[in-house]
């Protein structure tokens, strides 16, 4: 369970991020995924992460603290169309950066549009994941946009997309920011991951 959540930095280069080991479990996502609302939604903080109507908002690498006992992670998004090419390729250079070389990253949480079908540029990322054995999990967002129904079609359509190339399908989640849906099992996921640390 989330307790408190403290803003500690935003930083433009993953050697410019707080040099604590504590672990850090990251969420990123397509621009205008759903990524600060999901954040403020599983910390209990309306405003930790800021939310805004034009993607692309998030242009660091920003830490939270949380617990007293972890780092949450806000990575800018990727693929915004409309973001300058220039910067964007900042953007991914950074991303890749801090997921290639950040030994405290835990789990990298990879934020899935659920009313869409499988998006190349989301496959793209996730084939890379795996190529560099980075772990990671699914989070399907805007779950209440849509029936039920209509959110478990796409989320299986996806899986078996990534079943074609993966002999083990990572952890997936089904979010809503609206009605607090994915909020338990993630936050226990992330307990569950930590704890194993502790004892490790």
């Amino acid at each position: 369970m989330i307790h408190t959540a403290v803003f500690v930095k935003s930083s433009p280069h993953w050697q410019q991020c707080p040099s604590s080991d504590l672990p850090e479990y990251a969420f990123i996502g397509r621009s205008n995924v759903g990524k600060s609302s999901l954040i403020n939604m599983l910390t209990n903080h309306g405003n930790l992460a800021k939310i805004s109507s034009k993607p692309g908002k998030t242009q660091l690498i920003n830490h939270f603290l949380i617990n007293n006992t972890w780092h949450l992670v806000d990575l800018p998004g990727y693929g915004y169309a409309k973001t300058p090419k220039k910067i964007r390729e900042g953007f991914s250079d950074m991303i890749s950066q801090y997921i290639l070389h950040r030994t405290q990253l835990v789990c990298l949480f990879v934020l899935i549009d659920s009313r869409l079908t499988p998006q190349q540029i989301d496959l793209d990322f996730l084939y890379n994941l795996g190529e560099n054995q980075i772990p990671f999990a699914l989070v399907f967002t805007k779950a209440d946009k849509q029936s039920p129904t209509r959110t478990k079609e796409n989320v299986n359509n996806f899986l078996q997309t990534l079943s074609e190339n993966w002999e083990t399908l990572p952890p997936h989640f089904t979010a809503s920011c609206i009605t607090k849906e994915g909020k338990e099992n993630i936050v226990q996921f992330i307990d569950a991951s930590f704890y194993s640390l502790q004892m490790s």
